[in-house]
């Protein structure tokens, strides 16, 4: 099972130049969103602080003498998802500041096209319509709830992508779901897909001293105590719990909720 970590597309601002001028550099993708600028004077009094614009190149023709302003990204052209890069080039006494530095932040936007799981537990899914490179994360429906089980990164690109994840299957009914989280806004999740699998049912024993339990095959597993708190988690085919305390647990594997008692 792949780990993953949550990431998003950065929105960044550097400093370089000469000792005359600077330059503040904002990167992200086009949202069908201009991006504003605090400009203020120069610290001498004489003049604004921004003196050049350039967006992926371009010199823009956007009016930037003010203490305010507005670069319009939609007059060059740019495409949902597009990558854009902004050179906002200013005198080195003073610093204009981005006000919506999200706006080039990508938002979970993806649509499912299709999506499905074969018996050997290949899920494959298609998507158009995503506005930036967001990590797809798979989740499995087991003991009740969604468990996040692997990540393939987005492309990132509004024309059709395809992707697939090899899943680990449970004996009987498993269910699959892909969700993304982007800037700004709350997941978005598509819907299940299921299939049937073949894998026989897993049992579990208990080791005789009782310090370990036993499956009869690989398997993700959770322990929980009697308070509902998880003192144990993982993927293979024994547990260590010589280091529980004496009690009853409740043991999550394959896609099974029992209890055992540590003695």
């Amino acid at each position: 099972m792949k780990q993953f970590a949550f990431l998003l597309t950065s929105v960044f601002v550097m400093f370089a130049g000469s000792a005359s001028a600077k330059v503040v550099v904002v990167e992200g993708k086009y949202q069908n969103k201009n991006v504003y600028v605090q400009n203020g004077y120069a610290s001498s009094g004489v003049g604004f602080c921004t003196y050049e614009v350039i967006v992926n190149g371009r010199v823009s023709t956007d009016e930037i003498n003010a203490a305010s302003f507005e670069i319009d990204l939609e007059a060059f052209q740019l495409k949902y998802g597009d990558k854009v890069t902004i050179e906002i080039r200013h005198r080195d006494d003073c610093s204009p500041h981005i006000l919506n530095p999200e706006a080039l932040k990508p938002k979970a936007s993806f649509d499912l096209t299709s999506m499905t799981v074969n018996v050997n537990g290949l899920l494959s899914w298609s998507t158009v319509n995503e506005s930036g490179s967001l990590p797809f994360i798979i989740e499995q429906f087991k003991w009740n709830k969604w468990i996040p089980v692997g990540e393939v990164q987005g492309i990132g690109t509004p024309t059709e992508n395809n992707y697939s994840f090899q899943t680990e299957l449970n004996s009987g009914e498993n269910r699959f779901r892909i969700k993304q989280i982007g800037y700004g806004a709350l997941p978005k999740c598509s819907k299940a897909t299921a299939c049937l699998s073949n894998v026989p049912p897993l049992t579990f024993s208990t080791s005789r001293n009782s310090d370990d339990i036993m499956f009869s095959g690989q398997t993700m597993f959770e322990v929980y105590d009697v308070y509902g708190q998880i003192v144990k988690r993982g993927f293979g085919k024994s547990i260590g719990i010589g280091n529980l305390t004496k009690g009853h647990y409740f043991l999550c594997y394959d896609n099974s909720i029992t209890e055992f008692k540590k003695k």
